[in-house]
């Protein structure tokens, strides 16, 4: 498709807020937390920002070149830009296709869940008094058709935003949503530093004890990183199709990581004082903000009001990513298989929508359905988090660092120096490949 005629974000705060959208979601709000409670608090912190900028960056840089470099999906990317006899890496641009449709399959389940909660909340059913036992009442709602019509209802409200395309649905809703999501951020982390565990809260978060920086610390931080980031998956290759030719990539990147990670710590800043100031695990894991936080905003003054911003919050973090896994998948139905853009967000909606019910049926009447001890959630969870996000993104770093010719290369990093360029490029070829197979290998074997 050549340039001239394939939609374009129109403004430099759209590219950062579209980017930084699709990058903010359950990663920085719901996973960082439970990841950070689990391995020490500001000893994860420090190594998960050394991960991002060693290879967070560079990777987020090499999506965004082969998308704008080609003005196409990851699979029209490699296609493009592979040598001639390198034709074949057009199948692990597939893999980014497939991935960003099975994992919109089962986030679009977990994004549901945050509907339920703001519904709950609003209502006042969440914090009312007599709510005793959180973990039944999660239980008792995911295994139920309320889980079911929730995702539904999720992926229809992408479908209508992505349906009206790049600049009138994508940038446009990034727009608005970004700057109202760090005003949410804003007003839960002054609220929460005004508690009386603040401190203790701030101190677990912020001091790091390199005493229990283990293996296990620097994979998980690493992981952490790459998962909250969205790359191995073609969605920033997608997006960096859509950037203006005086799109500064280098730059771009450098942004979007940064303001991903402090998304990330500031819902540390409003959910450690929280935990410390109730008496509650910092370690609780992935169902601490499902199951703790309510118990904590039922003991809060004005608890009601807090826990609708909180899940309206994650709700706005967990759409803005699902529009860029939609994204993905309408891309490459536009490109290769010539499809209006109604027919391609049908297409892949529906894809997703079929896959998503089987996702969120799981919990409940499908509990039984298992194949080597996982359900369906499990295992598209398991496959695409595990193997595909890892091989995906390793994919990435080796084809252009590696295939990619250099001088295109070296090209879409300018105006960047020098020896930024070629950082960017060492890093991709010798420091990327092995941390991420390292975490694949921790992920499968560990």
């Amino acid at each position: 498709m050549k340039e001239d005629n394939r939609p374009k974000f129109t403004t430099k705060f759209g590219v950062i807020a579209a980017t930084v959208g699709s990058a903010v979601g359950l990663g920085n709000i719901w996973r960082f937390p439970y990841e950070a409670g689990a391995h020490g608090g500001g000893a994860f912190l420090a190594v998960n920002i050394l991960c991002v900028l060693l290879i967070g960056i560079p990777v987020v840089c090499a999506e965004f070149l082969m998308g704008r470099s080609s003005r196409r999906n990851i699979f029209g990317a490699m296609s493009a830009l592979a040598p001639k006899g390198g034709r074949w890496w057009r199948f692990a641009g597939m893999l980014g296709v497939v991935s960003g449709t099975l994992i919109l399959s089962f986030y679009a389940v977990v994004a549901g869940w945050t509907l339920e909660y703001l519904f709950q909340s609003v209502t006042g059913n969440l914090t009312a008094p007599d709510v005793r036992d959180s973990h039944a009442e999660f239980m008792g709602f995911t295994a139920g058709w309320r889980c079911v019509f929730w995702t539904v209802v999720l992926l229809a409200v992408n479908t209508v935003i992505v349906l009206r395309g790049v600049q009138k649905g994508i940038e446009k809703v990034s727009n608005w949503m970004m700057p109202l999501l760090f005003v949410l951020l804003v007003m839960m982390a002054v609220n929460s530093l005004i508690l009386p565990g603040a401190k203790e809260g701030l101190s677990f978060l912020f001091c790091p004890d390199f005493s229990h920086v283990d293996s296990s610390t620097v994979l998980s931080a690493l992981g952490q990183a790459f998962f909250s980031l969205s790359v191995g998956l073609g969605t920033l290759t997608v997006y960096g199709s859509y950037f203006p030719s005086r799109t500064k990539i280098v730059k771009s990147a450098s942004i979007m990581a940064g303001l991903d990670t402090m998304v990330a710590i500031v819902a540390g800043v409003i959910i450690f004082p929280a935990v410390f100031s109730f008496g509650m695990e910092p370690a609780a894991g992935p169902q601490l903000v499902f199951e703790v936080l309510p118990d904590i905003f039922r003991q809060m003054t004005g608890g009601g009001i807090w826990a609708a911003l909180f899940f309206l919050l994650l709700l706005i973090a967990s759409l803005t990513s699902t529009i860029s896994l939609s994204e993905t998948g309408v891309a490459f139905c536009v490109e290769h298989w010539n499809l209006g853009r109604g027919k391609a967000v049908a297409l892949t909606l529906g894809i997703v929508t079929f896959f998503a019910i089987f996702c969120a049926l799981s919990f409940g009447p499908l509990s039984g359905a298992t194949l080597w001890g996982m359900t369906v959630f499990d295992i598209f969870d398991y496959v695409t988090s595990n193997i595909f996000l890892p091989v995906g993104g390793m994919l990435v770093s080796i084809f252009v660092g590696w295939i990619v010719d250099r001088a295109t290369v070296d090209r879409e990093l300018r105006p960047a120096s020098r020896f930024i360029r070629r950082s960017v490029i060492f890093l991709l070829r010798y420091v990327c490949p092995v941390a991420i197979l390292a975490v694949f290998l921790n992920n499968l074997f560990g």
